[in-house]
């Protein structure tokens, strides 16, 4: 009997453990305290749809002493669909005491779409300042061809309306990057920047460059600018050497080609030569024939030769012969 008082004890406390477990009777009691509307049926069915009843009646707690009206219902749906109940609450709170309409229905879809709510209601009354670029510079030249690197620091802040689709902080950078280039691309020189660099800031920010975002640019204020290289200079002097490489190997091919011509010249030469050796060895035999047909006689042939070395004699007088440096 007493082993069955004991086990009977037993059962009765884990009974009344899985009865408190089911039926979150301090809960009840704690939202009925706060004017909470919450039954007993509907905590029951929280734990049976594994939801966390204190979750969602702390939600309610805090939406009813700040005035909202939200619904069991609308919480554990968002609780279901991934959705963080807190958060959601907590931002709705802010924005109502900022005096920022912010619908419940708004505020999850902007939960859901993986975007923090109340970092966005909280952007949206206390603006922020986006380095841009997040580090280093932004290089862009003049048209003096000065290079310039500028810095600048973007105040925004958070649009709840274009939350949803809108785009992120990369954009507003790289957007705000393109500007600073474009306007410090079309200043005349670089001392213009350097000493207005606000009217980089005036043409930026008047381009619209919020547009399709979850932000509106408040203020683009140029951080720092500093002075680069002379890339003008130092394209010039590129395409000079270059010009000088191509008028160098203009040169090159002309030289080669009066080489080539002068070889060719040579070459001719030596074959006017040829065909002048070949005629004089026809001589003798012109003779011969002609001594063989009784065109010429012997007194015509030694007349021949006097006169052939009458004309050696007068050239050796005048002078040694320059057979130029190609008989050497």
């Amino acid at each position: 009997m007493e082993v069955l008082g004991v086990f009977g004890l037993i059962g009765l406390v884990f009974l009344i453990i899985v009865f408190l477990y089911f039926v979150p009777v301090q809960l009840w009691i704690t939202a009925i305290a706060s004017r909470v509307k919450v039954s007993l049926a509907s905590l029951i069915g929280m734990r049976l749809r594994k939801i966390s009843p204190s979750l969602i009646v702390n939600g309610l707690i805090n939406a009813q002493k700040a005035g909202l009206t939200i619904t069991t219902d609308q919480l554990e749906t968002h609780f279901l669909a991934g959705g963080n109940v807190t958060r959601v609450v907590n931002a709705m709170i802010a924005a109502d005491k900022a005096g920022i309409p912010l619908s419940f229905q708004m505020a999850t879809a902007i939960d859901l779409a993986g975007r923090n709510v109340l970092d966005a209601v909280q952007t949206s009354v206390n603006p922020k300042v986006i380095d841009c670029p997040a580090t280093g510079k932004i290089s862009a030249v003049a048209r003096d061809g000065i290079q310039l690197h500028a810095r600048a620091r973007v105040t925004v802040r958070a649009n709840i309306e274009r939350l949803v689709g809108g785009a992120t902080e990369d954009t507003i950078i790289a957007r705000v990057g393109e500007g600073i280039v474009s306007a410090i691309g079309s200043a005349g020189d670089y001392a213009t920047v350097l000493e207005n660099p606000d009217n980089i800031s005036k043409t930026v920010l008047g381009r619209g460059l919020d547009a399709g975002t979850a932000f509106e640019i408040l203020s683009i204020d140029i951080a720092d600018v500093d002075v680069g290289k002379n890339i003008g200079a130092h394209l010039q002097g590129d395409q000079a050497e270059a010009d000088l490489k191509v008028a160098q190997a203009k040169a090159e091919t002309r030289r080669a080609m009066a080489v080539a011509e002068e070889q060719e010249m040579k070459a001719r030469v030596q074959e006017m030569r040829a065909k002048v050796v070949e005629a004089e060895s026809e001589v003798p035999i012109a003779i011969a024939k002609a001594f063989i047909e009784g065109n010429l006689g012997v007194f015509d042939y030694y007349n021949l030769r006097n006169i052939q070395s009458d004309t050696d004699m007068r050239d050796s007088i005048a002078g040694p012969k320059d057979d130029g440096p190609d008989k050497q």
